[in-house]
């Protein structure tokens, strides 16, 4: 048995039945969003505990290019690596490189930010001050 609406119930029907599959498609979109903040987030936290540092294969020069870099135009903080701070000592290129890189990517990887400088550099998951 077919109920016939008159045109202006089914209208409101219609109206109805698609404010019904918007809010459908905004719930699901925020589970997706939620889902994937937490998702983020959990792998933030294995982010907190890796450093980049200079690649020990890198060549001293190479280095001493990306060091002026990270700490030039790059925005690495290296205030502590200048003579008579906290960590200038050991004064090699090797642990200035790696301080300024792991710096810059402390800074930055939340925002794109890598740990690469061409090929320069690598992540470890081993604190490099121990």
């Amino acid at each position: 048995m077919h109920t016939y609406l008159p045109p202006s119930a089914a209208r409101v029907k219609n109206c109805y039945l698609k404010k019904q599959a918007v809010t459908r498609l905004i719930l699901l979109l925020y589970f997706i969003l939620h889902f994937a903040t937490v998702s983020a987030q959990q792998e933030d936290r294995n982010w907190e505990k890796q450093w980049c540092i200079a690649d020990e294969q890198t060549p001293d020069d190479i280095l001493q290019i990306a060091l002026s870099w990270a700490c030039g135009p790059g925005g690495a903080d290296c205030t502590m690596i200048e003579p008579n701070k906290s960590c200038y000592l050991p004064n090699t290129v090797r642990d200035h490189a790696s301080y300024a890189f792991n710096s810059y990517w402390q800074k930055y990887k939340k925002h794109g930010g890598s740990c690469y400088f061409s090929a320069a550099a690598m992540v470890t998951n081993l604190d490099p001050s121990l």
